[in-house]
């Protein structure tokens, strides 16, 4: 291209370059220089599924407006769990403390269904699967564990976490769950007791199972599985889990899979996981540059002041 016309695209996001058939396509990220190659380095690996996003003139801009059903996944509004939440909070607040999510339960109690999807899926065009980066203009930057310790409370230590690691002390069929109700909604009816009734342990464990399902991993189909049994049950135990390092693995999976799915034809564009901790951290990096509602500022000022309430 003219030198004019280079310094016009580096400060633009798409672009465009031509084929030797012809044909015209374009570079969907930040631009890498004349004299950069993004494979010519010996640190990390080529992966020829994950090469730079290369799109032909036709991008299917109809997910920018078809919202609803691609983030159907996203943690459901609050008055559907805060009832319950708060029930069992009376009960077993000492648990949540030993264990550490406390701060992190207490973060289900916002409104986190509330999110921006065109801030979202502009992100995810900039993740690379080869990297397990965004590669904006300033460079490589992704979440760490430190991000999610400032944003959940959670602590980057404790105890690895595997299903097969972990035995299963005490069988579902003890805990009295009913697993044919496993809608969310249903889930809770089936589960919340009443208010003048003490919080069993298998309420306890229930719960537990609706909040890692909805609100923190936010399965995709949107119901209560079994596969999260052990792990509530590890967290009811008091086991110290470190569960900043699954949320962390779950969001880095779910961004590999929604980089995947956005450009794939016949992919569903269904995309789960938690998404929710993505928009929070979006809204943390770059908080200066952003106008963020009421309710999203104070997410972020409150998630500071738990991870350093002394300023320190």
């Amino acid at each position: 291209m003219e030198e004019a016309s280079t310094k016009i695209y580096q400060s633009q996001v798409l672009i465009p370059f031509s084929t030797q058939d012809g044909s015209l396509r374009a570079f969907l990220g930040p631009f890498s220089g004349q004299n950069t190659r993004k494979y010519a380095n010996t640190l990390l690996p080529d992966d020829t599924e994950s090469p730079p996003f290369i799109y032909s003139p036709h991008i299917d801009l109809s997910l920018f407006i078809d919202i609803t059903k691609i983030f159907r996944a996203f943690p459901p509004t609050r008055d559907r769990h805060i009832q319950w939440l708060e029930r069992v909070e009376s009960s077993m607040k000492s648990i949540w403390l030993e264990t550490g999510i406390f701060d992190f339960v207490q973060l289900s109690k916002s409104d986190l269904h509330v999110f921006d999807p065109q801030m979202l899926l502009s992100a995810i065009f900039f993740w690379n699967r080869e990297t397990r980066a965004f590669e904006f203009p300033c460079g490589l930057v992704c979440p760490t564990l430190l991000d999610i310790a400032a944003i959940t409370g959670l602590m980057p230590l404790g105890q690895k976490y595997h299903p097969d690691a972990f035995e299963e002390e005490t069988s579902p069929k003890d805990i009295s769950i009913v697993w044919d109700k496993k809608t969310y909604l249903a889930f809770i009816n089936a589960h919340q007791g009443q208010s003048r009734e003490p919080v069993s342990d298998s309420e306890h464990i229930a719960f537990l199972l609706s909040w890692l399902s909805a609100c923190v991993f936010c399965t995709p189909s949107l119901q209560v599985p079994k596969y999260y049994y052990i792990l509530a049950q590890s967290l009811h135990l008091r086991k110290k889990v470190c569960l900043s390092k699954l949320l962390l693995a779950a969001l880095y999976t779910c961004l590999d899979e929604a980089s995947k799915s956005l450009f794939c034809e016949n992919c569903p564009r269904n995309l789960s996981g938690p998404l929710w901790l993505l928009q929070l951290w979006l809204n943390a990096i770059i908080e200066r540059k952003l106008k963020l509602a009421p309710l999203q500022s104070s997410v972020v000022h409150v998630r500071k002041e738990w991870h350093n309430p002394r300023g320190g």
